[in-house]
């Protein structure tokens, strides 16, 4: 049986989300034909890889990201960094031959991603992706279907956010993602890459855009607890014209009191309408326009659709799918999609050609917010 030998290149938050998607892949898809082995874990904080392969069993820890890269007995690389390292170690995985799964955004500016898909044009036999997964709960799989399906009709406008509260606390450190050096931007690059692609893989490609940014606190304290500037923005609030004709509303923020991890949206269309909301994301509801009225609205009104854990096949057999979702399962449901894909030698989606379109499509944002105007996203 074919062994796919894993290594992840940093383990914060999202490198433990891939660690953890990679050891449960066997579990949630049974009589695969291949075993999936991690191999070696990076981090350039001392102490962390060490750590992390005694805990999650990884064959070797490091703090050289070479040491991943020009290891033979490796095949999959995952990219969990922070941004400003993603175009580096991305060209260098490729270039080394690995197959590359890439940690949104795929870089920190669209200059950047424009070298990564130059790289790419030298790649032969390589399968890579991006780790874009709110494409992949069984909700926003079934939307897709629906619209794809013309159940929606002509669609005429939709609202998206995304929210957390981990920054309403003024005294919070900065992070990395709220530093540009790092970062590259700030909530916009983070929560705002999965609402405009989720967005972008209902709806197709974005027209125009104008976006407003705001930062909640003009200092916060640094790791060492000293005042520094924030420069990363806490909000952004876009409004976008699609190419296929709806508008629509795009948020983004760290500073939404009373919210969690709280991704949601709806979809207004001529025939009918579609909403989610990840806190339960379990359902996703449909409302049939096509419905006629009776007495008291007849049978009108939005139908909550049990999606719990029905993925698509191969879709697993644990939990069982009628148990409710949680964060961590369209995380692993994306891996397996990219690592499917590693050992049938497909291409796989989202594409690091996507990662860079949503990319181009927030640096847009970026320029309207400093111009105060509508921008093309052709342009």
């Amino acid at each position: 049986m074919k062994e796919i030998g894993v290594g992840v290149i940093g383990y914060g938050f999202m490198g433990k989300m891939h660690s953890y998607g990679y050891k449960t892949i066997p579990l949630y898809y049974q009589g695969l034909p291949y075993t999936i082995k991690l191999k070696g874990i990076c981090d350039t904080v001392p102490g962390v890889a060490e750590a992390a392969a005694a805990q999650q069993g990884f064959e070797f820890s490091t703090m050289d990201p070479d040491d991943i890269l020009n290891n033979d007995e490796i095949d999959v690389v995952s990219i969990c960094t922070p941004n400003v390292f993603h175009k580096d170690l991305v060209i260098k995985a490729l270039i080394a031959g690995k197959h590359v799964y890439c940690d949104k955004p795929l870089t920190s500016n669209s200059t950047e991603s424009a070298e990564v898909l130059e790289a790419l044009k030298d790649v032969k036999g390589q399968t890579t992706q991006m780790a874009l997964q709110m494409r992949f709960y069984p909700a926003t799989m079934l939307a897709k279907k629906l619209i794809d399906e013309g159940k929606l009709g002509k669609t005429y406008l939709f609202r998206t956010s995304y929210l957390h509260a981990s920054g309403t606390n003024p005294m919070k450190a900065l992070s990395w993602k709220q530093d540009k050096k790092f970062g590259g931007g700030g909530v916009l690059l983070d929560l705002g890459s999965h609402a405009f692609d989720l967005m972008y893989g209902l709806l197709g490609e974005y027209d125009s855009a104008y976006t407003l940014l705001d930062i909640a606190y003009d200092e916060r304290p640094n790791a060492e607890g000293k005042m520094v500037k924030v420069e990363g923005e806490d909000t952004s609030i876009t409004m976008v014209k699609m190419k296929s004709g709806p508008t629509g509303i795009i948020e983004a923020s760290k500073v939404a009191s009373g919210t969690n991890d709280e991704l949601r949206f709806e979809i207004h269309g001529e025939k009918g309408a579609l909403r989610f909301n990840s806190m339960d994301a379990g359902y996703l509801e449909y409302y049939d326009n096509t419905i006629k009225e009776g007495p008291y609205g007849g049978n009108k009104g939005y139908t909550k659709i049990d999606c719990m854990s029905k993925f698509e096949k191969p879709g697993g057999g644990f939990p069982n799918p009628k148990f409710t979702i949680s964060f961590t399962r369209p995380h692993a449901h994306s891996l397996f999609n990219f690592i499917n894909n590693v050992y049938e030698g497909k291409e796989s989606t989202p594409s690091f050609a996507e990662g860079a379109y949503i990319q181009h499509v927030m640096e847009k944002c970026y320029e309207s917010a400093d111009k105060n105007a509508w921008v093309k996203i052709d342009d």
